[in-house]
This record gives structure tokens, C-alpha cells and sequence, in this order.
């Protein structure tokens, strides 16, 4: 089966991957002129890292990678924790994989080496898409200027602001979260003594919350910084802001995160808008996934890691079913339930990460608190159905 993909970011190329793994062909039309991804760091849990094990590249994505320690919360103003959860072998065998940081950059360069190593020609750049043609028999790409890629299955990795979901569905309408996020990448050596702990950290406060991890085996800082704000509703990812805007929203919080703000070359932001699950991903012989089929917030760290398992999952259901169609449904069968439950679950953490008063401190951090010191066990427990999931295994 060929299958031709628009769009050439992470889900893109993970999902030609996928195919290929499958004995399926693939071409990816990607907008830009090169290969490569804006933005910072991202958490690939365990559940995302069976993919990449699946796929032999589970080392290579490993080598670009930083291990955390563990899992943890703190106060953003007194760095006072609320509770960690240790990742050690026992977790890792746990939940059946590693938990890594990675910046988006070098997670891109793992798997355009892949492509063209396993699919020598298989990405076409400065090619984007803006529609699609479908028959019978077969279905089409249009790019800009009017030319079209034939295959026999097309797929929307085309990001939030998808063209091949535009077309199926219409014009989205999101609702502003009345979130704003700023994003920073620092040097470790630039930091000094106030540098993050080696952990996937939330910084909670009244009306804003950080998230800190390292990158590139501890050489990088990464920082999220997200604060409640409607004067600044543009959803874009490469918009910058200045240093002294971004340190007066985080004023009076922890030196780790001011820090961090302060020795920040460039400060990102991006509005944060929320969308409800869409009624269906699949058009005939078209579908879309990651961004494209279920954007959803940064509050459970699983945008990425959704559409690295939508990639296998879509892969292996292609060998599933005799049509074409009844493949790409079967595959939004087993997805849209799962997404739907990360997409509400991250709805639900940006309130968990934002309590105002003393009062709803106590009453969501406390229990937090306890269960950590008490029975760590627990707290595992409520993340085995997110990290301890195999689409490898589901997807056989």
C-alpha cells in the first residue's frame, strides 16, 4: 500500500516509519524547505518509547536524550516538594520502557535519519498541502500551485492547524484557555548553583505553573512557564516575547525559575486554546492523527507521545480489514477513546496546577503530599494506564 503523508514533523515521520515497518510505502510532503522542528524539549514516556523499540530506534533516541530521575511537584515560590515519584529499573520494568526528555530538534533528526536510511526518496520538501482528491480507487494530495501526489491512503500529520482536517471537517473553533505559556532553553553551565533538579518538574502557584526538565544527556535546561492572562490570544509557536514580560508574570517565584528566565537568550509564547474531540478522524481513503486529529494541552506532557502511538496504531490496522476505509475507521476505533481521555485529563491538570487560595492548596496538595509519603505505590498505580499502555501489542 502507498500512503502519502502531509506533513513531516514527528507524527509524519514516525508514521512512515510505522508503514514501512508494516511492509507499506510512503512519501511525506513537507511543508518547509528542511527537516527540522522549532520549539524546545518534550517527555516521551514509556508508552511512546514502545514505538520507538518497536521501530530499533529506541538507542538512537535514547543517545539524544536526558533520563529523569523522577517525577515531581514543588511549590513555584518556596520549591517546598509536594511529592516525587521515583523512575528507577523497578518503574522502567513497570511500565515497560524509559521515561526520556528530548529536545523536538534532535527527536526530528533520529527520524529523518531513519526515513532516508530505510525509504531513501521518500520526503519531498516545499511541498504543502492544502486539500485532497479521492476516488474509488485512490486518493490525492494538492499541494500549493495546484500539482497532486497519488496513493492509496492519505494522512493529516499536518499539525493544529491542519489543512487535510480543515477540508474533512471545516474551520476549527477553539476556545482560549485564558492560558499563556513561555518557553526557554538555557545552557547548565549558564545557571550555576541554581540549576533544575534532574526531574520532570511541576512548579505550582496561584494562577500560573512551570514545568523544568534537562535535555541533551543534562546539557540543557528546559523551562514551560504558564500563566493565566487574556491580554495575548495568538496561537503561535515561534512568537517571541521579552525577558522583562516573561519575569514580571513569574515575579516573587522560586530563583530556580526566575533564574532560568533571566539567562533565557529568547522567550517564546504561545496562547493556549483547547479543542473537544473531534466527531470523526476518517474520510474514505483519508484520515488525520497527532495535532491534527486531537490537539490538546501541555498539562499531561503526552501531545507527542499521542501521535507517535497513533502512528503504529494506524500502520498495523492497514493489515487489519480488506478496504482501505474500513482500515482508517478500524484505526479511529481504537484511538479516539484513548485521546479523548488524555485530551480531558491534561484539560483537568491545568486546574490541578493552578489553585489560588490556601485553602484549595491544602485540599488537592495535601492528599498529594500523603500518598507520597504513604503509599508511593498508589501514585504509581494512577499512572499505569497511561504510561504502562503497548499500542505494539493492542495494534498486533
Amino acid at each position: 500500500m502507498k500512503a502519502v503523508i502531509a506533513g513531516g514533523g514527528i507524527g509524519g515521520l514516525t508514521a512512515a516509519l510505522c508503514l514501512h515497518h508494516h511492509g507499506h510505502d510512503a512519501t511525506i510532503l513537507e511543508a518547509s524547505d528542511a527537516l527540522t522542528e522549532v520549539g524546545a524539549g518534550i517527555q516521551i514516556s514509556p508508552n511512546g518509547m514502545k514505538v520507538f523499540a518497536a521501530l530499533g530506534l529506541a538507542d538512537d533516541v535514547a543517545r539524544v536524550a536526558f533520563a529523569p530521575e523522577a517525577l515531581e511537584m514543588r511549590s513555584g515560590r518556596t520549591g517546598r516538594q509536594v511529592f516525587q515519584i521515583p523512575i528507577t529499573e523497578k518503574e522502567r520494568a513497570r511500565w515497560g520502557g524509559p521515561y526520556l526528555h528530548v529536545h523536538r530538534a534532535d527527536l526530528v533528526d533520529v527520524l529523518a535519519a531513519a526515513v532516508r536510511t530505510r525509504m531513501p526518496g521518500a520526503v519531498e520538501l516545499s511541498a504543502r498541502a492544502t486539500g485532497y482528491r479521492q476516488s474509488d480507487s485512490s486518493a490525492s494530495v494538492t499541494l500549493a500551485g495546484g500539482r497532486e501526489v497519488a496513493g492509496d491512503l492519505i494522512i493529516g500529520a499536518d499539525g493544529i492547524h491542519s489543512a487535510i482536517r480543515a477540508q474533512m471537517l471545516g474551520a476549527d473553533a477553539p476556545d482560549f484557555t485564558g492560558n499563556v505559556a513561555w518557553r526557554a532553553v538555557v545552557p547548565m553551565e549558564a545557571l550555576g548553583d541554581l540549576a533544575p533538579p534532574p526531574t520532570a518538574c511541576v512548579w505550582t502557584g496561584p494562577g500560573r505553573h512551570c514545568v523544568t526538565y534537562r535535555l541533551r544527556g543534562g546539557a540543557l535546561a528546559n523551562l514551560v512557564a504558564v500563566v493565566e492572562r487574556d491580554d495575548w490570544q495568538r496561537e503561535s509557536w515561534t512568537e517571541e516575547g521579552t525577558r522583562d514580560e516573561a519575569l514580571a508574570d513569574f515575579d516573587g517565584w522560586h530563583p530556580v525559575l526566575t533564574n532560568l528566565l533571566n539567562k533565557a537568550d529568547r522567550h517564546f509564547r504561545w496562547a493556549l486554546f483547547d479543542r473537544q474531540p473531534l466527531p470523526t478522524w476518517t474520510d474514505g481513503r483519508v484520515t488525520i492523527l497527532g495535532d491534527a486529529a486531537h490537539p490538546m494541552l501541555p498539562f499531561m506532557a503526552q501531545g507527542a507521545v499521542m501521535a507517535i502511538e497513533d502512528a503504529w496504531s494506524l500502520a498495523a490496522a492497514l493489515n487489519d480489514v480488506t478496504t482501505v476505509a474500513a482500515d482508517v475507521q478500524h484505526y479511529q476505533d481504537r484511538r479516539l477513546g484513548r485521546t479523548a481521555k488524555v485530551q480531558a485529563a491534561a484539560r483537568a491538570n491545568a486546574k490541578t496546577f493552578h489553585k489560588r487560595t490556601i485553602l484549595e492548596q491544602v485540599g488537592t496538595y495535601g492528599p498529594m503530599w500523603l500518598a507520597g509519603k504513604l503509599a508511593p505505590a498508589v501514585v504509581h498505580t494512577r499512572n499505569d494506564w497511561l504510561y504502562g499502555y503497548d499500542v505494539t501489542a493492542v495494534s498486533a
